[in-house]
């Protein structure tokens, strides 16, 4: 089948996608976006992040077909060019990054929440993020990472 969809503000065409064909492997794979990462493949632990018509979706999850004439936005779609969004910045300066495999899903569920909570409290960062499993960090930057961001998204 055929699939049309946008992509980070770009319309994409993908030929020949298999009926199972997951987002995920069509972002990664066929579009040659890489950002979201490939790693439970049953939505558990939140690293294929991508935002689905401005709703974050575990890309693994969702069925390529399913993203006909829709809007996808990825980690990679975050940033303006060569400019970084915040919360990406945010990441790097407080070294939130570590293995970076789940830094995609996690930028993606901390921008959503930001975009929905200018001051997120310590709970709310928390449960945000609750779906995004890290094996390396500890998470404690990675709470630094948001609240840095959401601070410089509110500062005047």
């Amino acid at each position: 089948m055929r699939v049309t969809f946008t992509v980070n503000g770009r319309e994409e065409t993908v030929d020949d996608v298999w009926e199972g064909e997951s987002l995920l492997y069509v972002l990664r794979e066929r579009v040659g976006l890489p950002g979201s990462k490939n790693a439970c493949e049953q939505g558990e632990c939140g690293s294929c992040t991508v935002y689905l018509d401005g709703t974050p979706v575990c890309a693994c999850l969702v069925a390529a077909g399913q993203a006909e004439g829709r809007r996808v936005r990825t980690v990679e779609g975050l940033a303006d060019g060569d400019r970084l969004d915040p919360v990406q910045e945010a990441f790097v300066e407080c070294g939130a990054v570590q293995c970076g495999f789940c830094t995609p899903g996690l930028v993606v569920q901390a921008h959503d929440l930001i975009e929905r909570v200018a001051r997120p409290s310590d709970a709310e960062i928390r449960e945000a993020l609750a779906g995004n499993l890290c094996r390396c960090t500890g998470y404690e930057k990675i709470l630094d990472a948001v609240r840095l961001a959401a601070a410089r998204k509110a500062a005047p």
